[in-house]
């Protein structure tokens, strides 16, 4: 009998995860670019920086549904609170520069946890031959798990919200797929979108996206074709294309395009605080 129940368990557990499974079938084309050198030297490199948390977060530990642990940098709300933003990391990795930024939008946004995942299991490029190497390799179904897990952390009750900058604004829009009826929110910073019209109809919130008009990899071109598919999808998508290159609001950059970024920001603040009340 107990092997017949272990068995139905892991029967259940892979029905789950084909329920839900979303736009990670294959590498999309952002890994793809990823050992691209012009992509790669369009990134600045980090400037050391150690991040101390001021509101309590910390590195926390979750199961995912592959059986294996995950971790993610959690500030909890002040007070007791459904909504949490998950956070998702560029293309360097969870550093400490994602870290402030998730800290960031806790103090700004008021009473919400915050949830920066870390996406690479641990590993946090310096380089960008690295920084390549880590989201190129990065295996898909691992990056669904990782997902699936903390949402399944959070509780069913929860309200998620979804933020990410370059490969990570790709993970938010796919974050917020996976979510399904617990999404209220997504902001995505020129992260590759998912192209797939019937994936896109099972968004439960609208998308803010925050590109840069001056790159040719997230191009005007990729920005059309996503508002095209989210329209012939039903959803609700507003773009905001800025004067900037690729990476302008990186929280790792340390030649950040100022004004762009501000504006940026500005709106997502205005975008979060009307979703997330």
């Amino acid at each position: 009998m107990k092997k017949i129940a272990i068995l139905l368990s892991l029967i259940l557990g892979f029905q789950e995860l084909d329920a839900q499974s979303c736009c990670f079938l294959k590498k999309d084309d952002m890994q793809l670019m990823a050992s691209n050198k012009a992509f790669q030297r369009s990134h600045k490199l980090p400037k050391p920086y150690v991040h101390i948390s001021k509101a309590g977060g910390e590195m926390i530990e979750f199961s995912t549904p592959d059986g294996q642990k995950a971790k993610a940098f959690y500030i909890k709300a002040a007070k007791p609170t459904k909504t949490t933003l998950f956070v998702f990391q560029e293309w360097w990795g969870l550093n400490d520069h994602v870290k402030r930024e998730a800290e960031h939008f806790y103090s700004t946004l008021g009473n919400v946890n915050v949830l920066a995942i870390d996406m690479y299991d641990g590993k946090v490029a310096t380089t960008r031959e690295d920084a390549g190497k880590y989201m190129g390799e990065a295996n898909p179904a691992r990056l669904e798990a990782i997902i699936r897990g903390a949402i399944k952390q959070v509780g069913p009750e929860a309200k998620i919200a979804t933020v990410g900058w370059c490969f990570g604004g790709g993970l938010s829009l796919k974050a917020s797929i996976l979510a399904g009826k617990q999404g209220v929110a997504c902001v995505m910073y020129y992260g590759m979108p998912v192209k797939d019209v019937t994936e896109l109809k099972t968004l439960n919130t609208d998308v803010l996206g925050l590109f840069a008009g001056k790159e040719q990899w997230i191009s005007p071109k990729v920005v059309a074709e996503f508002e095209e598919n989210m329209k012939a999808a039903g959803k609700k998508l507003q773009v905001k294309s800025f004067d900037a290159e690729h990476a302008f609001a990186n929280p790792s950059n340390p030649a950040f395009d100022k004004k762009s970024t501000e504006e940026a920001w500005n709106m997502a603040i205005a975008y979060f605080k009307e979703r997330i009340k």
